[in-house]
């Protein structure tokens, strides 16, 4: 799959000062290149008498490899760096997603129109029934990002504010790609129960109910208990989206290595909730033989319950076809430990259990990153389908047609498509529909 240029690097901009003659944007370039950064952009910002000011993105590895560049520019005649620009953090400044009104106001009249007194016959409606909440409100099209914070990507439990650029990306994505209001809830308590509470509180503002970086095993608890108790979908993402994209690269895999999904060997390192997510999957889609790993024992037995088989790391290097990783434990897989034609996918941000390239020099038939798997190929178009639907829980069945849908997707090539693919996630949404009419999970809209 095409990787986007610098993914897993630091983006930094440039604003340089440079002597206008021949050559001397030459040296510039030339003693980035020498540095071992790739370059991205190149603006021009200002043209001046003798000096022009361009902007150039460079992706570096670290802050103290970008040292090392600003040192070697230092020495480049002609050359002064103005400024470096942290492209990330200036795109964070203010947030990245805002709640805004759809409808113009122009004067007393719309006012009267969507606020008092107007809205008071709305209100009477859906005090009457209920049901209308759905039609004249965004709840149908709302859905809640939740976290407590304890596990945000790789980092690990940093709280639930420090979480909060990740509920906006999240949101930001459903905006741009399905159309759906993705708002952060923030709980700050490890405690499952006030989670289960607080959700069980606020779900009536939504149409679903979107889990995120909630650490395990309480992640287990918080989604069966309220997935029983609220008639609308409740899915923990780091399980379930993780689990289709996986299982949807699984299905291209297949494709480049020869090997049968449905008879290999698949091993899970990493038994938290991506690893037992993807487990639980791969098992309802008819994989006979999930052996996993990890450090816990009482994640070992949560396998044992699911139907997989516990064992040790190197019970799963030595008899798996198929390697899942999904530790947070970078280089834990060493090349030594992989067998010819096996496949990998090492998949913990930003750093895998190993590199794929060593994997292939290794001797694996196929081998990915976690840039690769990008669980953002799912649960869009999973919440959209489950919302178009009126859907009261996202099911095994609805999870495999995404999958399927991701998978079909894929060019020639590609493990998995884009998330910028123009049609995967309205496939998925559509899939998803088919899925949850046909195992009747859906409340008929009136």
């Amino acid at each position: 799959m095409e990787i986007e240029k610098g993914a897993g690097k630091l983006a930094k901009t440039l604003r340089v000062l440079i002597l206008d003659k021949p050559g001397c944007l030459g040296k510039l370039t030339s003693a980035i290149g020498m540095g071992g950064s790739n370059i991205g952009d190149i603006r021009m910002v200002r043209i001046g008498i003798t000096h022009n000011t361009r902007e150039l993105t460079i992706y570096v590895d670290s802050d103290e490899h970008l040292e090392r560049i600003l040192d070697n520019l230092s020495k480049v005649e002609g050359v002064i760096v103005e400024e470096v620009i942290d492209l990330v953090h200036q795109l964070h400044e203010g947030g990245k997603i805002a709640m805004k009104g759809k409808l113009p106001i122009r004067g007393i009249g719309d006012i009267r129109k969507i606020y008092t007194p107007g809205v008071a016959q709305v209100c009477r409606d859906i005090q009457k029934k209920p049901e209308l909440a759905w039609k004249y409100t965004v709840i149908h099209n709302q859905v809640a990002i939740v976290t407590n914070g304890t596990a945000i990507l790789g980092l690990g439990d940093i709280g639930a504010v420090a979480g909060m650029p990740v509920m906006e990306g999240k949101a930001a994505l459903f905006d741009h790609f399905v159309g759906i209001s993705g708002i952060p809830i923030l709980i700050q308590s490890k405690d499952p129960q006030v989670i289960i509470d607080t959700v069980r509180n606020i779900a009536p503002t939504f149409g679903a109910i979107k889990l995120e970086d909630i650490a395990a095993p309480e992640c287990f608890e918080i989604e069966d208990v309220l997935d029983s108790e609220l008639d609308i979908p409740v899915l923990h993402d780091d399980q379930h989206g993780t689990a289709v994209v996986v299982l949807a690269a699984l299905l291209n895999t297949t494709r480049f290595s020869g090997l049968m999904l449905g008879k290999s060997v698949i091993g899970v390192i990493g038994l938290g909730a991506a690893g037992i997510g993807i487990s639980k999957l791969l098992l309802a889609y008819g994989v006979k033989n999930v052996i996993g790993t990890d450090l816990k024992d009482s994640a070992r037995q949560m396998l044992a319950a699911l139907g997989g088989t516990p064992g040790s790391l190197d019970d799963v290097m030595g008899e798996a076809n198929i390697v899942i990783a999904t530790t947070g434990a970078p280089g834990l897989i060493k090349p030594e430990m992989v067998r010819k034609g096996q496949v990998i996918l090492a998949l913990s941000n930003p750093n895998p259990e190993i590199q794929p390239e060593d994997a292939l020099a290794a001797g694996a038939a196929f081998a990915a990153d976690g840039k690769s798997v990008n669980n953002a190929l799912g649960f869009p178009g999973l919440f959209r389908g489950a919302l178009n639907v009126r859907a009261t829980r996202i099911n095994n069945k609805m999870k495999i047609a995404a999958a399927r849908a991701i998978a079909a997707c894929a060019e020639e090539g590609e493990l998995v498509p884009s998330i910028l693919h123009p049609e995967v996630h309205r496939k998925v949404a559509e899939a998803v529909e088919r899925a949850a009419m046909e195992s009747g999970v859906i409340k008929p809209w009136e």
